[in-house]
């Protein structure tokens, strides 16, 4: 039997090989800092850590998407459009807007991990 540890990274790279990028773009398109107009955006845009953290959870998101069965995948977007409503509602404030990444972080890190307990793959 594998070790636990060991099924989410395994679980996240099937997914990467295995989704199309056209999907993706479709889903959630990740933040493009040239077309930056709210004050979050912005925000995010000219904070490295908040880029980071944009990254991070537009891939979490990408993976948890492509995993899923099309009723959860629509759960899961329709969590993703009311956590960016939540996100906006941060303005230029680094804290709030690092506090909503680690939330939406968290809870895609918890889908996957929930996937990944129904192994063995």
């Amino acid at each position: 039997m594998m070790p636990r540890r060991a099924i989410l990274p395994m679980v996240t790279a099937i997914a990467l090989a295995s989704a199309s990028g056209a999907a993706w773009a479709g889903d959630y398109a990740p933040l493009n800092c040239h077309k930056a107009s709210s004050p979050s955006e912005k925000t995010i845009c000219s904070s490295y850590p908040l880029g980071q953290s944009e990254a991070r959870m537009a891939t979490l998101f990408s993976v948890a998407t492509s995993l899923v069965a099309m009723g959860q995948r629509g759960d899961i977007q329709d969590a993703q459009r009311n956590w960016l409503a939540s996100r906006d509602a941060c303005g230029k404030d680094v804290g709030c807007l690092d506090a909503a990444y680690q939330r939406r972080i968290g809870a895609l890190n918890n889908v996957i991990a929930n996937i990944a307990s129904r192994g063995p793959y």
